[in-house]
């Protein structure tokens, strides 16, 4: 069965989209820890991401580096925090949230937005990554 990372990208299930080229794929989380947390998959699914090949892990993390500087030009933050748990969701997928002490990394305290914050952000973030991935 397909994972909901995969769903999401099929268009099987709404997301709040920033980019995505013909590998990758990236959108906002929907229980962020901080607004402008954004996740960041292969389009391949693959459980974790120790198991991607070299290529891949290659340009997904170029890929990420090209999301996390346009979400620190979109959203205001010292740096851009990067985690890789992975437990929730079998996908291989990136944490980029936007931080400025090291509490805002803090998984246990994830929040739920108002849709039209969410809205905001996805356009503010996907605007600023799109330059970056031009």
């Amino acid at each position: 069965m397909a994972s909901i990372f995969s769903r999401i990208i099929a268009g099987e299930i709404p997301c709040y989209k920033i980019a995505e080229d013909a590998d990758h794929f990236a959108f906002l989380d929907i229980n962020p820890v901080a607004p402008g947390h954004v996740l960041v998959v292969p389009k391949r699914e693959v459980s974790y991401l120790f198991d991607l090949t070299d290529e891949e892990y290659g340009k997904l993390q170029m890929f990420a580096k090209r999301v996390a500087e346009g979400l620190r030009e979109a959203v205001p933050c010292k740096r851009v925090g990067v985690a890789v748990i992975g437990l929730e969701v079998p996908h291989a997928h990136i944490h980029l949230v936007p931080i400025t002490t090291e509490q805002d990394m803090n998984f246990s305290h994830k929040q739920t937005l108002p849709a039209e914050q969410m809205e905001q952000l996805r356009h503010d973030i996907a605007e600023a990554v799109a330059a970056k991935l031009a």
